[in-house]
């Protein structure tokens, strides 16, 4: 694909042995509430220097800075997507992160799933979450902040409930400031 193909798109790009499926899916949502072009990428190993040993989870920071590192600045935005559970220093866990007005987001499957909780296995919920959490985390890229309407994507999400709370859609004040971006 040539480069000025990738100008103003939005990246997908799997860790590891991410869902094929999975991250086409992504790629999908991210057209549908963005309405610009995504493109998955190549999957690449979730870097080792990711891992934070005293906490058996992977930095969420230390992950957006190898997207930066690895993807050209030419592109506008990417979304890596992973399935191991992520931290960052100051929260015990969380499904995603993203840069506030940059260009790089993560989120993980990890404590999407239902058997997390101990709920039999169920695709639909499991896409149905990650579409939220990718939609919210790019909407940080696009210099959105955390809305207080619960059923707003850009809700802050602290728990798996609050995530099946909201819509994967943006509340009308937040949709005005998301085209306003795009």
């Amino acid at each position: 694909m040539p480069d000025s193909a990738l100008v103003d798109s939005i990246l997908v790009l799997p860790f590891g042995d991410f869902p094929e499926a999975v991250s086409y899916f992504v790629a999908g949502k991210v057209e549908e509430r963005f309405g610009r072009a995504a493109h998955v990428l190549e999957p690449v190993a979730l870097p080792e220097e990711t891992f934070v040993p005293a906490r058996s989870q992977y930095s969420s920071t230390l992950l957006l800075r190898y997207i930066l590192a690895r993807i050209p600045k030419t592109e506008s935005s990417v979304i890596g997507l992973t399935d191991v559970d992520l931290c960052t220093p100051v929260l015990a866990f969380v499904f995603g992160q993203a840069q506030l007005g940059g260009r790089a987001a993560v989120v993980s499957t990890h404590r999407l799933h239902q058997e997390y909780y101990g709920l039999p296995h169920n695709d639909a919920v499991l896409l149905e979450r990650l579409g939220k959490e990718v939609v919210h985390e790019l909407g940080h890229t696009c210099g959105m902040v955390h809305c207080q309407e619960r059923r707003c994507v850009m809700y802050f999400s602290n728990s798996i409930r609050e995530v099946d709370a909201k819509q994967d859609t943006f509340c009308p004040p937040c949709a005005r400031l998301a085209s306003a971006t795009l």
